[in-house]
């Protein structure tokens, strides 16, 4: 019998206790997918970061194995990805002047402390803070990275050495250098790029990167092209890489932490939308917070393992989905495949070429433009195209990691104005008795002697004085003083701040002196809970609390209808007097 600790802690051991053998063969071939998708492009990333192309598959196969074991999601792969990758290259290389070696290092301690953060937030369920990085910041952010990875590979594809490795920087130098341009490189370049983007569109299920790269490591075996000029990856050492830490100096580890954890943010907002897509479009829950832990603990493996950063793999997961895919089995034989090249097919990769890497990064970072959505933004909604357009250009110009905390700031802002005055509406009935906000496009009408109002926001002590200062303009500003000031309490009275009903005290002598009784409508258990918590309970008479709006306007109108029958029979009496 299986422990329950063991379903609490590692879900999907019971995935492999009780496999269904009637998968085996769809997971199989799946995994032989996900395994030709993963390899090349994983060779290309560790090519990005400037380290050891054999690191790309490090960070393959120990994670994939451990989110097997941690993770809920039955279709996830996980594995490098181009945003993890070139956050981790901005951060690292201004810091490593150039030595690989260093590189290296602080790639695997940024790892190590993006994974003890992801940790953190999965202790403390802290999944909502990666919504700091709003789908709009993530768009530039991603439009951003994918321009970066592109002209970061003009030096690759023209075969032009030492272009600098800043955006702007490389693209002020470029014009000077294309006289330099190597003509086989950059025809090795075009037809790699061309045989992957026709192959994507005549074979959308073949592996094009994997294709491409293995006919272009044949020939750069067979024809020499480094004889020819044509850079190519060369030796990756005897046996397996592997790195000395004692030389690391620990006092980088401070210029670490705020990038990590821009880090961990980036990886948990796009390993969360891609785990939550497809379990709902193959209709199966997540756990949120297992997914914290699994994502956190395939960093500190990865770089225990001497890997890079990794997250979830879009592409990847959805090669396994289109294939068939049934359970985390598929990852098991992926990380198996890749193992087995990194034993016995090294010295093959050392004939890979350079401007074939470039060509399957910048055909991976295609994938990642989105420009059409963001200028659809521009219609839809005006403040997230702004932010989006900011991030991106903030990314080109700063760099991902200031370019990120920019960003968030803005986001931030943003929220804030949003808080500080946000939209209201007053509210009216139509001919049926419902009630509707009131615009000039609906014809809804007001009630005689009524103010009936919506403010969309939580009401707090930094939007309190904005709220007193609308209600006495709207009761200013209508034709005829009313009687009630009707407040849809439901949306804006959330929670007892001390701040809002020290507002009320000092709005309700306003109110008296207009003639006006205030009525709040929704929440009136906790509303008079707070009311007596803060001294109010003595206004009974001036602040009336009602279940709902329908129940304050049929309170009002009867009220209305007995007082003008009250009216009616003061004035037949006075009649009768005289």
């Amino acid at each position: 019998m299986q422990p329950k600790w063991t379903t609490r802690w590692i879900p999907g051991l019971t995935t492999f206790i009780h496999y269904n053998k009637a998968n085996l063969k769809s997971d199989v071939r799946s995994g032989l997918s996900v395994a030709a998708v993963a390899l090349p492009v994983a060779i290309a990333y560790a090519e990005l970061m400037g380290i050891n192309a054999v690191v790309g598959l490090y960070a393959c196969i120990l994670p994939m194995i451990v989110y097997a074991l941690f993770g809920t999601s039955r279709q996830l792969i996980v594995g490098p990805d181009a945003a993890t990758c070139a956050v981790i290259t901005a951060a690292v290389a201004p810091l490593a002047l150039g030595n690989q070696d260093t590189v290296w290092q602080m790639a695997i301690a940024m790892t190590i402390m993006t994974g003890f953060w992801c940790v953190i937030a999965g202790r403390f369920r802290l999944a909502i803070f990666a919504d700091f990085l709003s789908q709009p910041i993530l768009q530039g952010l991603l439009n951003g990275v994918a321009i970066t990875i592109v002209i970061g590979q003009f030096g690759n594809i023209l075969g032009l050495n030492s272009l600098p490795s800043d955006l702007i920087k490389c693209l002020i130098a470029l014009p000077e250098r294309l006289s330099d341009t190597h003509e086989l490189t950059l025809i090795l370049s075009v037809a790699s790029l061309l045989a992957l983007f026709i192959l994507k569109a005549l074979r959308p299920k073949w592996p094009a990167p994997l294709i491409v790269m293995t006919i272009a490591t044949l020939l750069s075996g067979y024809l020499d092209f480094s004889s020819r000029g044509i850079a190519i990856i060369g030796s990756l050492g005897q046996g397996l890489p592997h790195i000395s830490m004692p030389h690391f100096d620990p006092n980088l580890l401070r210029e670490l932490i705020v990038p990590s954890l821009n880090l961990a943010v980036i990886s948990i907002v796009s390993f969360m939308m891609t785990v939550q897509s497809f379990a709902s479009k193959n209709g199966y829950e997540v756990d949120i917070d297992k997914e914290l832990y699994a994502l956190g603990y395939i960093n500190i493996v990865a770089g225990l393992s001497q890997g890079f950063a990794v997250s979830a793999a879009t592409s990847r997961t959805a090669v396994n989905d289109d294939n068939g895919g049934k359970t985390q089995m598929v990852s098991v034989v992926a990380a198996l495949m890749i193992a087995l090249v990194l034993l016995f097919l090294t010295q093959a990769l050392s004939f890979i070429p350079l401007a074939t890497l470039g060509a399957v990064l910048i055909y991976a970072a295609w994938s990642m433009f989105s420009f059409k959505a963001i200028f659809s933004m521009r219609v839809q909604n005006r403040s997230a195209y702004i932010l989006t357009l900011f991030t991106l250009i903030a990314v080109l110009f700063v760099g991902l990691i200031d370019g990120i905390g920019f960003a968030i700031i803005l986001g931030l802002l943003q929220f804030l104005r949003t808080v500080f005055k946000p939209t209201d509406q007053l509210l009216g009935v139509d001919n049926q008795g419902i009630i509707h906000s009131i615009d000039a496009e609906n014809n809804i009408k007001p009630i005689d002697g009524l103010i009936m109002y919506r403010f969309n926001s939580i009401l707090t002590y930094f939007n309190a004085t904005y709220f007193k200062k609308r209600v006495t303009q709207l009761i200013s500003n209508a034709p005829i003083t009313p009687h009630w000031l009707v407040v849809d309490a439901a949306t804006c009275f959330t929670y007892n701040d001390a701040s809002v009903f020290s507002m009320l005290k000092e709005l309700i002598p306003t109110l008296r002196e207009k003639g006006v009784t205030l009525i709040l409508a929704g929440r009136n258990k906790e509303l008079s809970l707070w009311l007596t918590k803060n001294d109010m309970s003595h206004y009974t008479e001036e602040i009336i609390l009602v279940p709902d709006l329908y129940f304050a306007v049929q309170m009002i109108q009867k009220d209305e209808i007995q007082s003008k029958i009250k009216r009616q029979k003061t004035a037949i009496k006075s009649a009768q007097d005289i």
